[in-house]
């Protein structure tokens, strides 16, 4: 098995990244990275796209909304653009998977809910396919509060959607949603292509519980890769298929850039990473 390639969240950078688009890459360039992970790429694909070409890099898998019909930002909901309009930037930053990075918990309270989201997922792939993409999803631990017929709802999620639909899988989240991490990325098999590389003290109880205390990233304690308690080696280990370990932090304990180095170093020197 070939092993993964490292990769970075850009939302880890997110001021940063925002600040100075080319220096931040320039930066991540330096540490050895070749490959990022774009977020809000839907509205400056070609900016985008300037700036990897610049620094070197490549985007082959992005985060962008694809099964909510609004989308949160700090001023307010919007309508979700058309899942062409996202298709068509990906392609032009060159990515190769356009992955959904959160459906809110109260959707996958219900098997109702679980079954729309697979639904609008499978839709997607023939629609993703004229594009010459796949497209993928990647977990928090919502999904792993309710259980149906003794499955959990990611289980039955995984069960209705199409094969060609590729997961991301956060190992913190997971093991945040109660899971045994390297028994899932196990399961998960060759659809599983991306992991997210991310360390700390997982919460007591799944923050998307109903009844939970009001919950955001900055009461996480996140830590660099491999001083937490997520059981990364044995995850990775665990893969069949991944081709990128995506570094991220939710709220990076230090120096961002320290604090991606130090994850890129644990990926390096364990043999974890091509």
């Amino acid at each position: 098995m070939a092993l993964p390639l490292a990769s970075v969240q850009l939302y880890t950078l997110a001021k940063e990244f925002s600040e100075d688009m080319s220096g931040s890459l320039d930066k991540l360039a330096a540490l050895g990275l070749r490959n990022v992970e774009a977020f809000d790429f839907v509205r400056r694909p070609d900016e985008i796209r300037a700036a990897l070409d610049a620094s070197g890099l490549a985007s082959p898998t992005g985060h962008a909304p694809l099964l909510s019909d609004e989308l949160w930002t700090p001023d307010g909901s919007i309508p979700t653009p058309a899942p062409e309009v996202v298709f068509e930037a990906a392609a032009k930053i060159g990515m190769t998977t356009v992955i959904d990075p959160f459906v809110p918990a109260e959707r996958w309270f219900t098997e109702e809910g679980v079954a729309d989201i697979a639904e609008r997922l499978n839709r997607l792939v023939e629609t993703a396919a004229g594009f010459g993409m796949t497209v993928g999803y990647h977990n928090h631990a919502q999904e792993f509060v309710k259980s149906f017929d003794g499955q959990t709802a990611y289980d039955r999620f995984l069960e209705l959607t199409d094969d060609r639909v590729q997961i991301e899988l956060d190992l913190f989240w997971a093991l945040t949603g109660g899971q045994d991490v390297p028994a899932l990325v196990e399961k998960l098999g060759d659809r599983l292509i991306a992991v997210h590389v991310k360390d700390g003290i997982a919460p007591a109880s799944n923050p998307w519980a109903p009844g939970a205390a009001e919950f955001g990233s900055d009461s996480l304690e996140q830590l660099r890769a491999g001083t937490g308690d997520v059981p990364l080696a044995a995850s990775l280990k665990a893969g069949t298929g991944i081709q990128y370990a995506v570094i991220e932090y939710d709220k990076a304990p230090g120096d961002v850039f320290e604090d991606i180095a130090a994850s890129y170093a644990f990926l390096k020197d364990g043999g974890f990473i091509a």
